[in-house]
């Protein structure tokens, strides 16, 4: 089987991207999972935290779903949301689109560059749910804001939401983050457990500056990456609520990637996020699949120029939060 892909990133999460609305291709369940598998082993040529499967849809302009790196299917991904949107609407030739994802039909569009080159767009992030049954999260209450699991941490505090994956936000100290406490709560939870039965994305946060913070996370699915834009999103979110941040307004959102923007909106108690960044690509390939016999060849490749513009994003990004995280 011949592919054609993409591969890009959003905020140094990277993503190869593959074009089910003009292709042709026809993928059993299984093969979107044993694909992204395959392709995305950081030991093969591609490597990658993920697929995503950009797909007709009869109700939006596209459709977008996303398998991780292990094979297993993700409800929403920020990140990858942008790379779709710039994808979909660089494909109908728009500046603004509807994109279909496992949950909800999210509004997307084409914005201002974050610096120059850099292909800046926004996506809608929601629904927003607080309840424990939406993760889910086993215990004896029905939402979970700024309190402690006694049996992860004796200190942290935890907020659990689904937007509409699950999310575990802890509000951080520096000498927390430069500690292991985060890998070993995250292996915990994501391994056999009774309290995330299905497993659950951990993000460390630490409150830089107002209207600044940095977001650390460990993905369900993936591991430590350089960003998760839903945690990103979801961490705003949680700030706003702590008044660390305010509703309505930018927060700039520093990561292991580099920075995004979001905006959380709350309309009669009910909650959206807007998430800000780039969609870079990175390449376009060809690769000949073989799923019978779990192989793959890279038969062309050709580079593109987009990255060195990032980069700039970046080295700020990361400058910026070599001077602030111990503030």
């Amino acid at each position: 089987m011949e592919v054609q892909l993409i591969k890009g990133h959003g905020s140094g999460n990277d993503f190869l991207i593959i074009d089910e609305m003009s292709n042709g291709y026809v993928f059993s369940e299984s093969d979107r999972g044993e694909l992204a598998k395959l392709l995305c082993n950081r030991r093969a040529e591609l490597g990658a935290d993920g697929i995503l499967f950009v797909m007709n849809s009869k109700n939006a302009d596209g459709r977008m779903r996303v398998f991780n790196s292990d094979g297993s299917e993700a409800s929403m991904c920020g990140n990858g949301l942008r790379l779709v949107a710039r994808y979909v609407c660089e494909h109908l030739g728009k500046n603004k689109a509807v994109i279909e994802t496992m949950k909800a039909n999210l509004k997307v569009s084409k914005q201002n560059d974050l610096l120059p080159d850099i292909h800046t767009y926004q996506v809608e992030i929601s629904p927003v749910l607080f309840e424990l049954n939406a993760l889910p999260l086993k215990l004896n209450k029905p939402t979970l804001f700024n309190e402690k699991i006694e049996e992860l941490s004796a200190d942290l505090r935890f907020t659990a939401v689904a937007v509409p994956n699950p999310h575990l936000i802890a509000i951080v100290e520096a000498d927390q983050l430069e500690s292991d406490l985060q890998k070993q709560l995250s292996e915990k939870v994501n391994g056999p457990n009774h309290l995330f039965p299905d497993g659950v994305n951990v993000s460390f946060v630490k409150n830089l500056q107002p209207g600044s913070i940095y977001v650390r996370t460990f993905e369900r699915g993936v591991g430590f990456t350089n960003a998760c834009g839903t945690a990103m999103s979801a961490s705003s979110l949680v700030t706003s609520l702590l008044e660390l941040n305010e509703l309505e307004n930018v927060v700039n959102v520093y990561n292991n990637g580099g920075r995004v923007q979001c905006v959380v909106h709350e309309c009669e108690g009910k909650y959206t996020i807007d998430l800000i960044g780039n969609a870079t690509y990175l390449y376009n390939a060809t690769v000949n699949v073989n799923l019978e016999h779990n192989s793959f060849t890279v038969s062309s490749k050709t580079d593109l120029s987009e990255q060195s513009s990032y980069e700039q994003l970046q080295t700020e990004a990361q400058r910026y939060v070599e001077m602030n995280i111990k503030g």
